[in-house]
């Protein structure tokens, strides 16, 4: 596809990285020529200097033959604008990343009066990221499929683990629920697991599951799943404003501290029900003060990297079943990795995903058929979901008669709103969703995992 991205901050970037990956022509516009210097050096993309705003500007990037327009800017209202020209004198998809609550909240207003295809808030996304987690405290991170009925959940195996040196294909009688394990993590080594692969103390699965039965499952090797009751929130800032909300709504007990005095009030007159805290933070005495120690949950969400690191580092031992830490800085995994903290949100790589499945859903309709794709372990892993549309030639072809790529794991077929976790017997039918986790990466086609004589 022919692709204008406006604005080349973080999440612009991302999305030219992988965009270029997946082989759609990309032009780049922004108003500082460093930047489009970089990205256009590093990445086989067109740039154009100038206001995304201006038609001049959008015809140089060729909008007449373009595609999608996503407007990432650091400004809603010219990323609006940007869609609102591309819209009417290119006629194409348009995506505007909006941050303030204000355009949140008229965005179905937006998204008809101005026909866009997509608004999305980086904030209010890594909110709803926060909660999920919380809901599932015992999960690292968590993925989902087929318009989120399928889950992918990475967790770290607990000391509890009653089945540490047994393989895998001795303890999948004992579970009851319809689940796989599709990748280990051991000290940074992945494997695409198979029955002979035995759990080691310290190992992180990741597993595929339907929510109520991920659930059981964790119930039944030990790990506790309790939802959190209370949360303690560090800064106020819009993502706290949105989790919030969420988690009020859902009967969890909030507090909050925030150093800003004039925010502190806003947050009070918005939320009377949550207890807000006009402080530091990051003060040792102030955290015991409002008994760190009993609080189920922390999330740190200041707007500085360093302060939410070491918040979180703080609390591990203290707080009871969940710690996460909000960063903006995504180009740093290996560091991250190396902090050992409980579970990390990045909004604006958050925002690039979602952004990216749109893409992706439209290219499906064109000359790809996957759905979903997410990066995992620092982008070592895919996992992906495929279509199964009507003419493809695996159709009726059992698993066990097809010669699929090494390090190629079919995890789940989705078939009536259930699903399946394959063996030898099963096979594809038309409508299928095909869940594949594999270290391959760049599949674009279900054939693909496939050997070819």
């Amino acid at each position: 596809m022919q692709i204008i991205i406006v604005g080349l901050g973080k999440v612009g970037r991302t999305l030219v990285g992988q965009l270029s990956e997946e082989n759609h022509n990309i032009v780049v516009v922004d108003m500082d020529p460093e930047r489009i210097q970089l990205v256009s050096t590093r990445y086989d993309v067109m740039g154009v200097m100038g206001n995304g705003t201006s038609y001049s500007v959008l015809q140089d990037a060729d909008l007449e033959h373009t595609d999608i327009l996503i407007a990432v800017t650091e400004s809603d209202e010219v990323n609006l604008l940007c869609c609102v020209i591309a819209k009417r004198k290119g006629n194409c998809h348009t995506i505007a990343r909006l941050r303030n609550p204000v355009y949140s909240e008229e965005r179905h207003f937006l998204r008809s009066e101005l026909q866009l295809s997509m608004t999305i808030n980086q904030d209010l996304e890594a909110a709803r990221e926060v909660a999920r987690l919380l809901r599932f405290p015992s999960a690292i991170e968590i993925e989902s499929f087929s318009k989120d009925r399928i889950d992918l959940l990475r967790f770290k195996v607990p000391e509890s683990f009653k089945w540490f040196g047994h393989p895998l294909k001795e303890i999948t009688p004992h579970v009851r629920q319809n689940i796989l394990v599709c990748v280990a993590d051991r000290g940074g080594e992945i494997t695409i697991p198979n029955g002979d692969y035995v759990i080691e103390k310290g190992d992180i699965l990741t597993i595929i599951a339907m929510p109520t039965e991920a659930e059981k499952f964790f119930y039944d090797i030990g790990v506790k799943t309790n939802k959190v009751k209370n949360a303690l929130i560090i800064g106020g800032g819009s993502m706290a404003y949105y989790l919030m909300k969420i988690l009020l709504n859902s009967g969890v007990d909030v507090k909050l501290i925030e150093r800003r005095k004039e925010r502190c009030e806003e947050l009070f007159e918005a939320f009377p029900d949550a207890t807000i805290t006009c402080g530091d933070g990051s003060d040792q005495n102030l955290l015991r003060e409002e008994r760190l120690d009993s609080m189920d949950a922390l999330v740190a969400c200041t707007g500085i990297d360093e302060v939410n690191a070491i918040l979180s580092k703080y609390a591990q031992g203290k707080v009871k079943k969940k710690i996460i830490t909000k960063l903006n800085h995504i180009e740093f995994d290996e560091v991250i990795d190396s902090l050992q903290l409980d579970s990390v949100v990045e909004p604006k790589y958050l925002t690039a995903q979602r952004i990216l499945q749109y893409v992706r859903a439209m290219a499906e309709s064109m000359d790809s058929n996957v759905e979903t794709l997410y990066r995992l372990m620092n982008n070592r892993v895919e996992a992906l979901e495929f279509l199964i549309r009507p003419k493809s030639r695996i159709i009726g072809i059992k698993l066990a008669d097809m010669r699929i790529k090494a390090n190629t794991l079919i995890a789940g077929i989705v078939r009536d709103d259930r699903l399946i976790v394959p063996g030898g017997q099963d096979f594809f039918k038309e409508g299928d969703s095909v869940i594949v986790v594999t270290t391959n990466l760049g599949f674009e086609d279900i054939s693909d995992i496939v050997e070819t004589e």
